[in-house]
């Protein structure tokens, strides 16, 4: 089975770009990624056009994760922020998005209100309820193909060791990946990978203008993690064309300046399968 767990025992790391929609995730797939990140940050600036700073709900990210499984068969890895409150709602989290086809879930020791990993002022909880957490989601998940990430933010509040540490207590829970936030020099990034890369996958996030110095995933794989995100790209590369369009339109009165930067009618409805969606219809239709 090809399933997302198999693809980590490959010594490549796996790259998963930011998606925030059906749209986006159907894009991303047909460009050939073999894992897509269900960005937490992404939902709260598409769908509702505020910061990330814990304002979105289970709900919003479940049904969101939903409408793009339905859409596309790559494994989505989902970020589950803290899983929405204690031990039992990270129970539900769990439940709820692998029933929506999360192939992982990624779940934080962040305290409350949680916020970017990339901005300051975070808090932390105890090593020991974070891990009763982890443990609640793991005994949660009705497979063991849906795979649980522990991500700890503890390097901004309590420094490396401290941080790599709580990564151990995590990883002595039984998670299947390892996620240490917001690693601020390339001696920071080799100090993870020479702790934990030999024993389980190690995933890199880089964020354009964040505290992580950016590197390609071929770089990040050769110092040892196993899977690289570009979660929040995408959001910010729609909202600068976005930026571009309405200027554009709002200046020229017309779409004609834009129209080399768009898709027209018949290639959008050619991206997203109307014609064999109406083909199948008629099918029916004729039986």
């Amino acid at each position: 089975m090809n399933t997302l767990k198999s693809r980590l025992t490959q010594p490549k790391a796996l790259l998963a770009p930011g998606i925030f929609d059906a749209l986006s995730a159907l894009v991303a797939e047909q460009s050939g990624f073999e894992a897509l990140y269900l960005s937490g940050a992404s939902i709260a600036y598409t769908r509702l056009g505020r910061s990330d700073i814990g304002l979105t709900t289970f709900s919003e990210v479940e049904d969101t994760l939903a409408r793009i499984t339905e859409r596309v068969r790559t494994p989505v890895i989902v970020d589950g922020d803290t899983g929405f409150g204690n031990a039992l709602n990270v129970q539900r989290t769990v439940r709820g998005f692998e029933r929506a086809g999360a192939a992982m879930v990624q779940l934080e020791d962040q305290g409350f209100p949680k916020r970017c990993g990339h901005l300051d002022g975070k808090s932390v909880v105890s090593t020991a309820e974070m891990c009763g957490k982890l443990r609640a989601a793991l005994d949660a998940r009705h497979s063991d193909q849906t795979l649980i990430l522990a991500r700890t933010d503890a390097l901004a509040i309590e420094g490396l060791d401290a941080a790599l540490d709580r990564a151990e207590a995590y990883l002595a829970c039984g998670v299947d990946a390892l996620f240490i936030e917001a690693l601020r020099t390339p001696e920071q990034m080799d100090a993870a990978c020479q702790r934990f890369a030999q024993r389980v996958p190690l995933l890199a996030n880089m964020v354009e203008g964040g505290k992580t110095p950016v590197q390609s995933a071929h770089e990040l794989g050769q110092r040892g993690f196993r899977i690289v995100i570009f979660p929040g790209g995408t959001a910010r590369a729609v909202a600068h064309t976005l930026q571009r369009y309405y200027a554009s339109l709002h200046s020229h009165q017309t779409t004609a300046p834009m129209r080399d930067a768009m898709l027209d009618f018949d290639q959008l409805n050619a991206l997203i399968g109307t014609p064999e969606l109406l083909a199948l219809g008629q099918a029916y239709a004729e039986r």
